[in-house]
C-alpha cells in the first residue's frame, strides 16, 4: 500500500505537470488553458478513469488536497482583486458600465428563475446561488482572448474588460451577501437587512482603509518613513510578504462577519495599489504573485475542479441531463443576447456587437471559485457542482470560437477603412472606444462634447 504522503505527492505530480502541459498545448488551438487544465481533472477523477490512483478515497490525501485547493481559491481571488483599483472603476464609462451590469443582472436574475422551474425542489438560496456562478463573466479569460485577438490595448479592448470588472465587482458583492443570507437564522427579511448590513459594514471598512492609505501615501513624513523601512528591511520579497498579510487580514475580517473568506481575499487585492504602495513595490510584488499564482496554482486548481466532477452523475436521469443542456444553452445564449443587445444599443455595427456577445461568454476562476466554497459547505452536491463547471468548461470553449469570425470581420473592415480616402477609420487604440461610422452619427461618450 502507498504511504499517504507519497500518494499526496504522486497526485500532485501528476495533476500540475499534466494541467500545465494539456492548458498550453490548449492555448495553441485559441483556447485557454484552464479548458486543458479542468479535463485533466476530469480524466484523473471518477468521470473517465474512475480515479485510478485513489485520491478521492484516502482520507489524509483528500484533506491535504482540500486544504490546496483553499489555499488555491484565496490566491486566485487575491489575484481578481489586484486586477481591479478603485480608479479603475471610478474612471469607467457609461457604455462600459451598462455593459458590466447588464451582463451580469439579467443572466443572474433570470437564470435564477430558469433553475427553479428546472429544480423546484431546491429552495430559493439555492436557485440564486446557481444563477450566479453562472452568470460571471471571466476577466482573465477574457483577456486572454482579447490578446489573441490582438486587441488588448485597443479601446474595444479597455471597454470590455472595465465592463468585466462591473461584472466582477457585482457578482462577488452579492455572492457576499448570498453567504449571509443563507447563514443567518430567523426570518427570511431580517436575515436579508443582516446580510446587507454586514457587507456594508466590511465594504466601508475597505474603502476606509484605501482612502487612509490613498492619504497617507501623499504626505512627505510617511513617505520618508516608509523609505527608511525598506532601507532597513532586510528579508527578501518583503513586498509579496505584506501583500499575502493583507490578503489573509482581510480574508480573516470576512470570515468573521460570515461572508467567507474569498470576499476579503478579493477586496484587499483592490486595495494593493500603485499609488498606496509605490510604483516601482507594486511592480515587485506583482511580478512575484503572479509567478506563484499563475505557475503553479491555478494550473493545481482547475485540475483539481475537474477532478471534483463527476459527469457520471449527470446520467443518473434524463431530466438531470435536460437542466445541464437548458444551462449550459442558456449559458451561452444570455450572455450573448444581453452583450449584443448592449452593444447594438449603442450604435455599434453587427460584427463589434456579435464580438462583444460572444466574447462575454466566458466563465473562469471566480465562477468555479465560489462553486468550490458552496460544494465545501455543503449548498451544492457533487452533481450541481458538475453541472456548474460543466457549464464554465463548455462556455469558455465557446467563446473564442464564435467571436473569431466577427472579430476577423470587424478588424478587416478597420483596415479596409484605412486605405479609403477621406475616411476615418475606427479608432480601435486608445482609452475610448467610438464606433466607425460619420461624426454625426456617434452618440458622445462621456466625457466627451456632443
Amino acid at each position: 500500500m502507498i504511504n499517504p504522503t507519497t500518494l499526496f505527492i504522486i497526485g500532485l505530480f501528476l495533476l500540475v505537470a499534466l494541467a500545465v502541459i494539456v492548458g498550453e498545448i490548449f492555448t495553441h488551438f485559441g483556447q485557454a488553458a484552464l479548458v486543458g487544465q479542468l479535463l485533466v481533472g476530469v480524466l484523473l477523477g471518477p468521470t473517465l478513469l474512475g480515479d485510478p490512483l485513489g485520491l478521492s478515497t484516502n482520507a489524509t490525501v483528500v484533506t491535504q488536497f482540500g486544504g490546496l485547493q483553499t489555499l488555491a481559491t484565496f490566491f486566485i481571488l487575491l489575484m481578481a482583486g489586484l486586477s481591479v483599483s478603485p480608479k479603475q472603476i471610478r474612471e469607467t464609462g457609461a457604455a462600459s458600465l451598462l455593459l458590466g451590469i447588464a451582463i451580469f443582472f439579467l443572466p443572474f436574475l433570470t437564470g435564477s428563475a430558469l433553475v427553479h422551474l428546472l429544480f423546484p425542489a431546491f429552495t430559493p438560496i439555492v436557485d440564486l446561488f446557481i444563477g450566479l456562478t453562472i452568470s460571471i463573466t471571466a476577466l482573465p479569460v477574457l483577456g486572454i482572448m482579447l490578446r489573441e485577438f490582438g486587441l488588448l490595448d485597443t479601446g474595444f479592448g479597455s471597454m470590455l474588460l472595465n465592463a468585466s470588472v462591473v461584472n466582477e465587482l457585482c457578482a462577488v458583492t452579492v455572492f457576499a451577501i448570498l453567504l449571509r443570507v443563507n447563514a443567518g437564522g430567523g426570518s427570511a427579511t431580517m436575515a436579508v437587512l443582516t446580510s446587507i448590513g454586514t457587507t456594508f459594514l466590511f465594504l466601508g471598512t475597505v474603502l476606509g482603509i484605501y482612502f487612509l492609505l490613498r492619504f497617507l501615501a501623499n504626505r512627505p513624513g510617511w513617505k520618508n518613513w516608509l523609505r527608511g523601512v525598506r532601507s532597513t528591511w532586510n528579508s527578501r520579497e518583503a513586498g509579496f510578504a505584506l501583500l499575502i498579510v493583507a490578503g489573509l487580514g482581510a480574508a480573516l475580517y470576512s470570515q468573521y462577519l460570515g461572508l467567507t473568506f474569498v470576499i476579503g481575499a478579493f477586496y484587499a487585492g483592490m486595495l494593493i495599489t500603485p499609488e498606496v504602495t509605490g510604483v516601482k513595490a507594486h511592480r515587485s510584488m506583482s511580478i512575484v504573485f503572479e509567478a506563484v499564482t499563475w505557475g503553479f496554482f491555478i494550473p493545481l486548481f482547475f485540475a483539481l475542479v475537474g477532478f471534483g466532477t463527476n459527469f457520471t452523475t449527470l446520467g443518473s436521469s434524463s431530466i438531470t441531463i435536460i437542466a445541464f443542456v437548458t444551462l449550459t444553452v442558456f449559458a451561452v445564449a444570455s450572455k450573448f443576447l444581453v452583450g449584443s443587445g448592449v452593444a447594438l444599443s449603442l450604435r455599434w455595427t453587427v460584427d463589434e456587437s456579435f464580438s462583444v456577445g460572444f466574447l462575454v461568454v466566458s466563465r473562469g476562476a471566480v465562477e468555479l471559485a465560489m462553486a468550490v466554497i458552496l460544494l465545501d459547505a455543503g449548498v451544492f452536491t457533487t452533481q450541481m457542482f458538475t453541472i456548474v463547471a460543466g457549464v464554465g468548461l463548455i462556455t469558455t470553449i465557446i467563446a473564442p470560437l464564435g467571436a473569431r469570425p466577427f472579430v476577423t470581420r470587424m478588424r478587416a473592415a478597420s483596415h479596409r477603412a484605412r486605405r479609403e480616402p477621406g475616411r476615418t477609420p475606427p479608432p480601435w487604440v486608445g482609452t475610448v472606444y467610438l464606433p466607425p461610422g460619420p461624426s454625426s452619427e456617434r452618440p458622445p461618450l462621456p466625457g466627451q462634447q456632443p
